[in-house]
This record gives C-alpha cells, sequence and structure tokens, in this order.
C-alpha cells in the first residue's frame, strides 16, 4: 500500500478514537483495535468517509494474553505492516489493593503493560528497517506523581510506560523511529464513566483540570512527530508534574494522602 498504516488500541472512544482521527486527517491508513465491534465498525466508516483513506478493524481483548498476536495476525492476513502505533487502550481498576481479585489485577497488568510492550516490541524491528516508524504509549499524569490509595496499580502501570518510552526513545535515536509517552491528567471520555468514579471525579475538580480527548490526541501526535520522549499536555498538568519533581518524598506522598481521596476510589 501507498499509504502508511496506523494502528489504535483502545479505539473505540475517547482518546483513542481522537487519535485514529488524527492520523487519518494526516493520511495514514487506519486500523482500529476495542473490545467492541459495532463502536469500532462505526468508526471505520467515519474515518472512510471523512478521510477517504482505508480502515481496519479487528475487535480483540487485550487482557487475553492472545489479544495482541490476534491484531497483528489480522493486519498481516491483509498485507499491512504497522508503520505507527497508539498504545491506547487501558482503564482503572477501582479499590484497595487487599480488597481485590488477583485475576482481576492481572488482567488489569495484561492490558496496561504487558500487551503494549509486546505490541511495541512486535513491530519496532520492521519500523527500524523502514527507517520510519511512530509508537505513542498513553501514558498518564499518575505516572509522574506520587501513589495515592486506590487504584494501587494504574500509577505504577503508567510511570512503567514513561520509563519504557524513555528507553525506546534512546534506542532508536537517528533512526527516523519516534517514541513518545503521552501523559494527560483529567480527560473528557469515558474512563470515569467505566470505573464508576463520573459523579466524584465531576464534583471534585475544577473544570480548568480538564481537558478533551481531540485536544490531548492533538497534542500527543505534534509530540511524537517532534520526537520528544514524554509530552504532558495543558499548563495546569505541566505545573502539576513539574512541582511533583521539586517537592520532598514526605511532602509529596503527605499531599497525595490528603488530596488523593478526592479522585480515587478505595
Amino acid at each position: 500500500m501507498d499509504r502508511r498504516l496506523a494502528l489504535v488500541t483502545g479505539a473505540s472512544a475517547g482518546i483513542g478514537a481522537a487519535f485514529a482521527r488524527i492520523f487519518a486527517s494526516h493520511g495514514y491508513d487506519v486500523a482500529l483495535t476495542a473490545r467492541r465491534a459495532d463502536r469500532l465498525e462505526t468508526l471505520a466508516e467515519e474515518i472512510r468517509m471523512r478521510a477517504g483513506v482505508e480502515t481496519l478493524t479487528v475487535a480483540a481483548d487485550l487482557a487475553d494474553p492472545r489479544g495482541p498476536a490476534k491484531v497483528l495476525d489480522h493486519l498481516a492476513a491483509n498485507g499491512r505492516v504497522v508503520d505507527a502505533l497508539v498504545n491506547n487502550a487501558g482503564y482503572g481498576l477501582p479499590g484497595a489493593y487487599a480488597n481485590t481479585k488477583w485475576e482481576d489485577q492481572q488482567a488489569f497488568l495484561q492490558v496496561m503493560v504487558t500487551a503494549p510492550c509486546e505490541l511495541a516490541h512486535k513491530v519496532l524491528p520492521g519500523m527500524v528497517e523502514r527507517r520510519f516508524g511512530r509508537i505513542v504509549n498513553v501514558a498518564s499524569l499518575a505516572g509522574l506523581i506520587p501513589g495515592s490509595a486506590g487504584y494501587t496499580l494504574y500509577g505504577a502501570t503508567k510511570a512503567l510506560m514513561v520509563r519504557f518510552s524513555q528507553s525506546l526513545h534512546l534506542e532508536t535515536e537517528g533512526q527516523n523511529v519516534h517514541v513518545t509517552a503521552l501523559c494527560p491528567g483529567f480527560t473528557y471520555s469515558e474512563f470515569h464513566d467505566v470505573n464508576g468514579t463520573r459523579a466524584q471525579i465531576s464534583a471534585s475538580t475544577p473544570p480548568w483540570l480538564w481537558l478533551g480527548a481531540d485536544e490531548v490526541a492533538a497534542t500527543g501526535y505534534e509530540a511524537v512527530e517532534a520526537n520528544r520522549a514524554v509530552c504532558v499536555p495543558g499548563a495546569p498538568n505541566k505545573t502539576i508534574a513539574a512541582v511533583a519533581k521539586l517537592l520532598p518524598d514526605d511532602w509529596a506522598l503527605a499531599l497525595m494522602a490528603s488530596q488523593g481521596p478526592r479522585f480515587r476510589k478505595l
């Protein structure tokens, strides 16, 4: 195919759908994957009509260890390779760690860490060989600040994705393969609806802390094109990330202990 292909995980809504539209607007064909096939098909048709590019869909659950291979096998069967990868699929798992089921935490780690790392590992050699590639790992502001009670592994997985992206960024330097960790804060999407915290979060956060999914994705696209290792969209989020670096650990943990319950569900 003459056009490059962008693979977006978690593409059925929110930041993932926004990334799919942005890559399509820049001339990429797009491959969309998520669990909800009907949502994918609706978005695929919209993108085809609006951007005039080819769209491929594959319904897959990345909590299944076979999920990443299923997605890439589907693309290979259609004669396509991945030129841009957006690892966006993710969710939050509420509750104190001791009160959750290990099976749920295991599935969470599969989606948030193992699947994106596997996808990147499998598409990266081809990107290096063709001397073109773009990888966006959608991390979070939570990966740049101290942990808090509740959603115990969420910040930890996002911190891992930040460090992972930084390492890949250095390893691919000079090969026209760009790697960026995108670290948004509060974003208007379905994230808080899925985990049942929409009302709590909306009541405890001012509107100026929130960004739209389109704005976050556009900032992420610009960052990966510019080959920035880490991107924090929005001035308030940049300020929070900068302050978190400067605070002594004891102070930062005390702050999270006092403010965390506003945002996290135990």
